[in-house]
């Protein structure tokens, strides 16, 4: 299994953990240059936005894998946590309809998330 693959899999278990709402996942590896996969999820408010973005990191963390960059954490209405190959993003509700990345990125594959 590919590194990234593995982030994948990893990030998406530490968003269930934290109950994310509508986790997505998208192969954007054909189409940029900037990631592999993004991964898209939300939570219903501040805390729960925050604790997501610190369950990815505690996880990530632990399988030696450190974020590149992270944005948006003291706000918590879009968190985006960079590892490279795979970049996640964890909005609130009301972001992520504003913001849509689904259809900014539709040219991109969606991926089951339990594929990995």
């Amino acid at each position: 299994m590919s590194d990234a693959k593995k982030m994948v899999k990893l990030c998406v278990h530490a968003l269930e953990e934290k109950k994310a709402a509508d986790i997505r996942v998208l192969d954007i590896e054909k189409i940029t240059t900037i990631a592999d996969y993004f991964i898209i999820a939300s939570g219903s408010n501040r805390n729960q936005v925050q604790a997501m973005a610190d369950s990815v990191e505690e996880e990530m963390g632990r399988a030696g894998f450190q974020a590149k960059n992270v944005e948006g954490y003291r706000n918590a209405n879009w968190i985006l946590l960079d590892y490279g190959d795979v970049v996640l993003h964890i909005f609130d509700e009301e972001n992520r309809l504003f913001y849509d990345l689904e259809r900014i990125w539709r040219d991109g594959t969606e991926v089951d998330k339990d594929a990995f």
